[in-house]
């Protein structure tokens, strides 16, 4: 069927045929007979410049890994403060005014080591007075002495009155506890002017002075505190339904029954705040004598060597321990694991190669991997890189998700550090 257009286009082409121009006649002619085929060529053309249905995407390629089956230690983790087994608190035993402070804020100290200077003076003069007391008593018992041994001999030819000789015995002695006395008041003079130099108890840090050149301190005031800190205690808190667990092995080592190395043989990691691992492992040194009132648990501690102090009195981090072995566990990367709203879902690679999602139940994470409780099998393949591209694929062709995504698989190789810890 032609066109209006057509239709003029030949009525003015045999007009000019029936005009009589032989040349102009011919043209037109092979015109008239080529104007059909021509406008069916053109229609053809632009029936074929439609698009062509595109071709069905290229299975994606993703990378998958067996679960594996094995042995893996169940490990609980408790948040702990570190703290000194000793602090002590540096009191002058006198008091006075400080002349001098003898240690750098926040180093290490040995025991014995000088830390402040007290104004002596005033106990230098108390030490000379007790020494004179102490002269003044001895020349009095060496006077009485002499009067004994003189009038012994004489009391025994009747010479003089048995009476007197016994005022010289009462007297001699006397004298002896007044020397007595008089050393003991020189010995406490002594440590007195002593103790104006406050020396340090213990091996540890002093912290920084609470006292200033020129303030007067006494035997209420806290001047600085020492920490020991090598080895260092890490403190924390388990629950009873926990301690119940080990509290007959406790029972046999407080009371003498089992070697304490029992219970300190247990190995014990402490993680710093930074999460990274303490490299010393520590060891049980304490578990406290009752359950909390107010908590319901009981306070545990646990020694680390410390030798570099990079373990401070007052730090956080955790204890962790292990504390069973959960056996024949079936382990798949964390990154295999889809995981929304509490809900956990992994794409298992089937024989035919093809990707199908499943619902699975996941337990403790141990490392880089996930403990699988409930779901898969052992020796089963899942896809632990490329899920984002099978849930896209999924989205597209929703049919193929019910019936498996044909993937292209390879092998999963694991990073040398992989991300996710216990």
């Amino acid at each position: 069927m032609h066109t209006r257009q057509e239709f003029q286009l030949y009525g003015s082409c045999t007009a000019e045929l029936n005009q009589g121009d032989p040349g102009s006649s011919l043209w037109s002619y092979v015109f008239l007979i080529l104007l059909p085929i021509g406008t069916f060529l053109l229609t053809g053309l632009a029936g074929c410049s439609k698009k062509e249905a595109p071709a069905p995407p290229a299975p994606p390629e993703v990378t998958v890994t067996a679960v594996v089956q094995q042995d893996v230690p169940i490990y609980n983790e408790w948040v702990a403060q570190l703290n000194g087994p000793v602090n002590a608190e540096i009191t002058p035993k006198v008091q006075g005014y400080l002349l001098k402070q003898e240690y750098q804020n926040g180093f290490f100290v040995k025991k014995g080591q000088p830390l402040f200077e007290l104004d002596p003076r005033q106990y230098e003069a108390a030490l000379d007075a007790a020494k004179a007391s102490v002269a003044r008593a001895e020349a009095n018992l060496a006077k009485y002495q002499a009067d004994v041994a003189r009038d012994t001999p004489l009391a025994a030819q009747n010479a003089i009155p048995q009476k007197q000789l016994d005022n010289d015995t009462a007297n001699r002695d006397a004298a002896a506890a007044e020397v007595l006395a008089e050393k003991a008041n020189e010995k406490n003079a002594e440590l007195n002017l002593a103790w104006t130099n406050v020396n340090s108890p213990i091996d540890g840090i002093a912290g920084v002075s609470n006292s200033q050149i020129g303030d007067l301190v006494g035997t209420g005031t806290k001047m600085a505190t020492v920490s020991q800190v090598n080895p260092i205690w890490a403190y924390f808190n388990v629950s009873e339904s926990a301690f119940l667990g080990v509290a007959s092995r406790v029972e046999g080592i407080i009371s003498g029954k089992v070697s304490q190395d029992s219970l300190a043989r247990t190995s014990i990691e402490f993680i710093q705040a930074n999460d990274a691992p303490y490299p010393e492992k520590g060891r049980f040194v304490y578990v406290n004598r009752q359950v909390g009132s107010q908590t319901g648990t009981i306070q545990m501690a646990a020694e680390f060597a410390n030798p570099n102090a990079a373990l401070r009195p007052g730090g956080f981090g955790r204890v962790r321990i292990q504390t069973g072995v959960n056996g024949k566990a079936l382990l798949i990367p964390q990154r295999a694991v889809i995981e929304v709203q509490s809900n956990y879902m992994v794409v298992v690679l089937s024989s035919d190669h093809k990707a199908r999602f499943r619902p699975v139940k996941m337990g403790e994470r141990v490392g880089p991997n996930w403990i699988v409780s409930e779901g898969l099998q052992p020796g089963e393949e899942v896809v632990a890189e490329g899920i984002e591209r099978l849930q896209m694929f999924a989205a597209a062709m929703p049919q193929l998700a019910k019936s498996g995504i044909p993937v292209v698989a390879k092998p999963f190789t694991p990073a040398s550090a992989e991300e996710g810890s216990n």
